[in-house]
């Protein structure tokens, strides 16, 4: 919405605004994308023009997505649905995340999952086994022992403490 509000007050009319892309109805010049560019910026966004940029945001919206609406279900794996997804061979994918983001597509994906995981702790409405299965765990002893090795705590002790903060998912 803050998009959208902004590209229209610059007077710009929109065919389409999804998470990460805006399709605009007419061609814009370089001093309209400058000004496009100061006026997100004040909102805290960025226009992203690269390729391989692209690229990197599609995936991270893809795995967000898929690990944040429990509404889709993975029905193959990670590398097979991201394939599928942006029409490129998954190694070249995972090539190109690793080179410009330092951490692996499989990395991400875990640490988005145990956001999520930390995240329904906190709520403290469904169980552990609950949880596990939500999020495709073949069993609670697996993502407890992802839990664990990737913050450091058991999944218990961290909903015991209730202090911690959960990461932002832009900072992961």
């Amino acid at each position: 919405m803050v998009v959208k509000s902004a590209l229209e007050t610059l007077g710009h009319s929109l065919l389409a605004v999804d998470l990460g892309e805006v399709e605009l109805a007419m061609p814009v010049t370089d001093d309209e994308k400058k000004a496009i560019a100061e006026q997100l910026k004040a909102f805290g966004f960025e226009i992203i023009n690269d390729k391989k940029s692209r690229t990197i945001d599609k995936i991270k919206t893809l795995i967000i997505t898929l690990v944040h609406n429990q509404n889709i279900p993975l029905k193959t794996n990670l590398s097979d649905y991201l394939s599928q997804e942006l029409h490129q061979d998954y190694s070249i994918l995972s090539n190109l995340f690793s080179e410009v983001t330092a951490t692996t597509i499989e990395q991400f994906y875990i640490h988005q999952k145990i956001e999520k995981v930390k995240e329904l702790l906190l709520y403290d409405e469904i169980s552990l086994s609950e949880i596990a299965d939500s999020l495709n765990y073949s069993n609670v002893a697996h993502l407890s022992n992802q839990f664990k090795k990737v913050t450091g705590f058991s999944p218990t002790h961290f909903k015991n403490l209730k202090v911690v903060k959960r990461k932002q998912i832009e900072d992961l």
